[in-house]
């Protein structure tokens, strides 16, 4: 589980980051950043699957916690650079069935491109 300080949680926050229009998409992960950071503030990640990839809140939570392992794991390493304030990664309907290595190639990807 991502710490405290990383999650983005409010609605606002999230809006905020989508109106950027900033965005980026790979193999079924869309990832949206927000503005640049100028504070010595961690970037914070929000994590979206929407009901319409599936109905069922099971498979969205497993997609959503593939991608937060893979943002962890990230972290863990130290290969992430505090460039923006907030990240939200949105998943399609490629990522249901896929396993972990698909997840994180897809997300390691779109951080790259950051």
């Amino acid at each position: 589980m991502l710490k405290e300080q990383y999650r983005l949680k409010r609605r606002s926050a999230f809006t905020a980051t989508y109106r950027t229009g900033l965005s980026f998409h790979k193999s079924g992960v869309t990832m949206f950043v927000g503005k640049k950071n100028s504070k010595d503030v961690p970037t914070k990640f929000g994590f979206v699957v929407s009901k319409k990839i599936h109905k069922r809140a099971v498979k969205r939570n497993r997609i959503k916690r593939l991608m937060r392992e893979s943002v962890r794991l990230m972290l863990k390493e130290g290969n992430f650079q505090n460039q923006y304030m907030s990240v939200i990664f949105a998943a399609s309907s490629k990522l249901l069935g896929k396993n972990f290595d698909y997840v994180n190639k897809s997300v390691r990807e779109l951080i790259a491109k950051l």
